[in-house]
């Protein structure tokens, strides 16, 4: 095998069949000017996939493929082989054969970089092959995720060496501050959480440890779990790089971070609680480049989506957008905005606090000391001539009448509410104090929504429906149909879910449900005109996506029961 492993690229392939000696003297040429390996440049022009690439190396070499998503990675490897080396020659070690490394390379040929391993780790090399992209991206996770573990590590070494010395006045210079523990374990969480994908950090302080869990898909996971001794420097840390009162330790705070991971700007939201053990963190993770920009990618049924476009289009109004918190309320809100934003439209918004700024939109953070409330600054607002109003959320009876008015006086108004689903969010409004005739004359439609989590495509198993799932789905007990589930993989962390899809009810006010509304109907009759109307509830919505295999019957148990 030795042998034939030093064979070249372009020869396997022409063996295997799959490659014409023109088209490899092609890509060769093409190779000098760029600069590139002979298989990345084969996949730009188009001659082969990297599919194909692989099963020749597989037919001509018998080198196996790996699936690195079945793979349980083995960390003393990973603290054998260092990420430098990985991301050179494009490898990731995975574990243990004997007295052999297992490594999975996306050019398994390549004779320098199994010396450069062997040099470094003293291990015999025993080589798998697996697609770049895949290789890159358990790179990112696994090196992160590890670089936590020895921080974690160091961190509790450094505590142990000072528990019974006092500390000096801090006379460090700045490379050794950054160098030091607790700086290279906050860098590497906020890196390892972004890698995987993790909307949130949370750090909480118990009567023996510290808990860090992250929440990925809407799901709290642990992540580890360090000595008590390490909570003061870590919070201090935090309030540091927030610029929060390190001292302040019996109130509540909050803050923000700026900062970058993997060359992408990633805004950090820091909420302080105070409790039993010590203080409480919650570290909230905007990525901007998740923000959707078009309408078309938020996950709306057809029939949605066209029920949102007309509502768009109407001058003046309230849109409202409802559900719990995390719903992907303000990820909506955004779309929309950004649909309307041109060189035509003056778009001002007020929230608390700004999540995401957009080019072209004129945003106002709330700011209690300055006086700029969402009261008072809406009020500003409608004199700087707006076509289109955003209001981070209504929260009060002011808020809404201001709102409601503006609408009625030609601007398009939108905002968000916590209610339960569309229908409902009337009578909340009428329970702040909003008289009927107000509501009926604004309110241009309400989008409910919910956030579900999708099974994961790399791991997707079929399963006849049982009694009890047909029961849910409103299916008759003698029906056979298929579902769909995950079984768990490396890429869902095992949890069998991977991302997230939005499920949504729509309700365009029209001229039977405003005078519905006028006559004080109670939401279950508003839900029953609705629903003669067109309207699609959010437990109908995600039934659909449940029998199409994008989820499950226990995600839509978290919407039918709330």
């Amino acid at each position: 095998m030795a042998v034939e492993q030093k064979k070249r690229l372009g020869d396997l392939l022409i063996d295997a069949g799959k490659l014409s000696e023109n088209n490899l003297l092609a890509a060769l040429e093409q190779q000098k000017k760029l600069g590139k390996k002979l298989g990345e440049v084969l996949i730009e022009l188009g001659v082969l996939s990297e599919e194909e690439i692989i099963d020749a190396i597989v037919q001509q070499t018998g080198i196996q493929a790996v699936e690195l998503g079945d793979v349980d990675f083995d960390r003393k490897v990973l603290k054998l082989v260092p990420e430098q080396l990985c991301q050179k020659y494009g490898l990731i070690p995975f574990g243990f054969n004997g007295n052999k490394i297992q490594v999975a390379m996306a050019d398994p040929l390549n004779i320098y970089a199994l010396d450069d391993l062997a040099i470094s780790t003293g291990f015999a090399i025993e080589t798998f092959i697996s697609p770049k992209s895949l290789i890159q991206r358990y790179i990112q996770v696994h090196y992160s995720t590890e670089q936590v573990f020895q921080a974690a590590e160091a961190l509790a070494e450094e505590n142990r060496l000072t528990k019974n010395q006092v500390t000096p006045v801090n006379t460090e210079s700045f490379e050794d501050v950054k160098n030091s523990p607790i700086v290279k374990m906050i860098d590497y969480l906020f890196k390892n959480a972004v890698e995987m994908r993790a909307s949130d950090i949370h750090i909480e302080p118990f009567e023996t440890k510290v808990r860090i869990r992250y929440r990925i898909d809407g799901v709290l996971q642990l992540m580890n779990e360090l000595q008590l001794e390490s909570l003061a420097a870590l919070v201090t840390r935090i309030k540091i790089m927030a610029n929060l009162n390190i001292a302040e330790k019996r109130a509540p705070q909050d803050g923000r971070i700026i900062t970058k991971v993997n060359q992408q700007e990633i805004d950090l939201r820091v909420s302080i609680l105070p409790v039993v053990y010590g203080e409480k963190i919650v570290i909230r993770i905007l990525n901007r480049n998740n923000l959707k920009m078009d309408k078309s990618q938020l996950g709306l049924s057809p029939q949605n989506l066209a029920k949102l476009t007309q509502l768009l289009a109407s001058p003046h109004g309230v849109i409202l957008v409802t559900g719990p918190t995390g719903s992907g309320k303000s990820t909506t809100l955004y779309t929309l905005l950004s649909e309307m934003n041109d060189n035509q439209t003056n778009i001002v918004t007020i929230e608390d606090p700004v999540e995401f700024m957009v080019e072209g939109i004129n945003q106002v953070n709330v700011n209690p000391k300055a006086n700029v409330t969402f009261v008072s600054g809406l009020r500003s607002i409608l004199r700087q001539d707006p076509d289109v109003v955003m209001i981070g959320e209504i929260r009060d009876e002011e808020t809404a009448q201001i709102a409601i008015r503006a609408a009625i006086t030609g601007h398009l108004v939108l905002s968000t509410l916590h209610t339960n689903d569309a229908p409902s969010t009337i009578i909340r409004l009428q329970d702040m104090g909003i008289a009927p005739y107000l509501l009926t004359s604004s309110i241009s439609g309400i989008i409910a929504q919910r956030l579900v989590r999708q099974n994961c495509p790399y791991c997707l198993t079929a399963h006849e429906a049982t009694a009890r799932e047909k029961q849910i789905l409103q299916l008759p007990a003698e029906q056979t149909i298929q579902l769909y589930s995950g079984t768990g993989c490396g890429r869902c962390n095992n949890i069998g879910y991977y991302g997230r899809i939005g499920v949504y009810e729509i309700l365009a006010l029209d001229e039977t449900l405003r005078q519905a509304v006028a006559s004080q109907a109670t939401p279950d009759q508003l839900r029953h005109l609705a629903m003669q109307n067109g309207m699609t509830t959010l437990a109908q919505e995600c039934r659909q996506l449940v029998l199409s295999g994008q989820t499950t019957v226990d995600e839509l148990l978290t919407i039918v029961l709330t």
